[in-house]
């Protein structure tokens, strides 16, 4: 029977796992590690951050933005980023659709010990979304939804005076942002869609630390550290 391979990393660990990213063997201690540095490598490369900012980590409850709260959480301590972090969650009011995720984030906030605002739609707007699909109907109904939620995380990082958003947005998303805004023949979003740090001319800026990260990766990520 052939000996079990080892970490390529750290040559004494057993390797758990292939990286999709670059194909090496290693073992989870190292993936967590090579993995959160090149967060950081993406934070530093594009000075994302800068200290005593207060970030908006957008949450949803899914994975990327679970991971997200956690890596960068564990890079600002360990890196003395001096960032002011806290959650922002929007419940747009769709009956069965945020509950769930909602209680997640919750929990996200009693683990990390960050701070959580929950901003409604009701809130914001006067109306949950499903009231505005009992009034307008169906159709266009999620074109509606996605603007009325960029504005509502926008809005709800102004009430709590954020200076950045940070989004969960990963490699995998942004390369279907600029398929998307090729075959539409954008050129204006194109140029800007994946950069790591959009609207830096306004007030609050939008970052994205996962740029250079791999969905599967995220997942893996969230899977070995068992997220919460």
């Amino acid at each position: 029977m052939a000996p079990p391979r080892l970490c390529c990393l750290c040559g004494k660990e057993r390797a758990a796992l292939r990286r999709p990213k670059t194909f090496e063997q290693v073992c989870r201690e190292c993936f967590y590690l090579a993995f959160e540095e090149e967060v950081h490598a993406t934070i530093v490369g594009s000075a994302m951050f800068k200290r005593d900012d207060r970030v908006a980590m957008g949450a949803s409850g899914g994975k990327d933005s679970t991971v997200l709260a956690h890596v960068l959480t564990t890079l600002n301590a360990r890196h003395d980023y001096g960032l002011d972090l806290f959650l922002l969650s929007i419940d747009e009011g769709i009956a069965g659709y945020r509950d769930d995720s909602l209680e997640t984030v919750k929990r996200n906030e009693a683990f990390y010990k960050i701070p959580l605002k929950i901003v409604s739609y009701r809130e914001l707007y006067g109306w949950t979304m499903d009231e505005i699909v009992a009034q307008v109907g169906t159709r266009n109904n999620c074109t509606f939804c996605g603007v009325f939620r960029r504005q509502a995380l926008d809005r709800g990082a102004q009430l709590l005076c954020a200076t950045k958003v940070a989004t969960g947005h990963n490699a995998d998303d942004l390369a279907e942002t600029v398929l998307l805004n090729l075959l539409r023949g954008d050129i204006a979003r194109l140029g800007r869609c994946a950069a790591p740090v959009t609207g830096s001319d306004g007030d609050l800026p939008r970052v994205k630390p996962f740029k250079y990260a791999y969905e599967k990766e995220i997942v893996l990520y969230a899977y070995f550290k068992k997220c919460v």
